[in-house]
């Protein structure tokens, strides 16, 4: 006799019980992105950009209910962290290079600076020396000027006197005659 019917099954098994604390897979890190050619120099502050992704994605976690913990994922932080260590030499050299800038360029306006300073210096001891020549030809000046105005003086009144006996001589003459 032939059974049109299906082999009996056996009866579901409940099934088991959950674990009070499931236990994470084993750790198996990303593999790293392969080097790029070469990537663009980083701007200032694209570290401190990824750090602040960082912070917000740990920020905004959802928390393990009963601990401080939260939850991450364990593949997005670890890319977020090896951009991070990636790219830190990158800014790092980009920073050495900003600050030897701006120490070639702070030398650069000293040293400008020095050199003004120098001039203006020596401008003023022109303007002084200038001075303390104008002020002693002014000086000598107005001497001379006295001493002109004095032998003027003496030559007018000696002149005088020498009109003065003339023309008493000739007083005298024209009298005698």
């Amino acid at each position: 006799m032939t059974d049109d019917h299906p082999p009996a099954q056996p009866a579901p098994q409940p099934p088991p019980p959950p674990a009070p604390h499931p236990s994470p897979p084993p750790f198996e890190p990303p593999t790293p992105p392969p080097p790029s050619k070469k990537a663009p120099p980083p701007t200032p502050g694209q570290l401190q950009n990824v750090l602040e992704e960082i912070i917000a994605d740990i920020e905004q976690a959802r928390s393990v209910p009963l601990s401080s913990n939260v939850l991450v994922s364990r593949e997005e932080m670890l890319r977020k962290l090896y951009r991070f260590r990636e790219e830190l030499p990158e800014e790092l050299r980009a920073a050495r290079w900003m600050v030897r800038e701006r120490e070639t360029f702070v030398a650069r306006t000293n040293e400008k600076a020095k050199e003004l300073l120098d001039k203006a210096r020596e401008r003023s001891r022109e303007m002084v020396s200038d001075s303390y020549i104008v002020r002693e030809a002014v000086e000598e000046a107005n001497r001379l000027t006295r001493r002109a105005e004095g032998e003027a003086r003496r030559t007018r009144l000696e002149a005088e006197d020498a009109a003065e006996r003339t023309l008493a001589e000739a007083e005298t003459v024209l009298g005698e005659l």
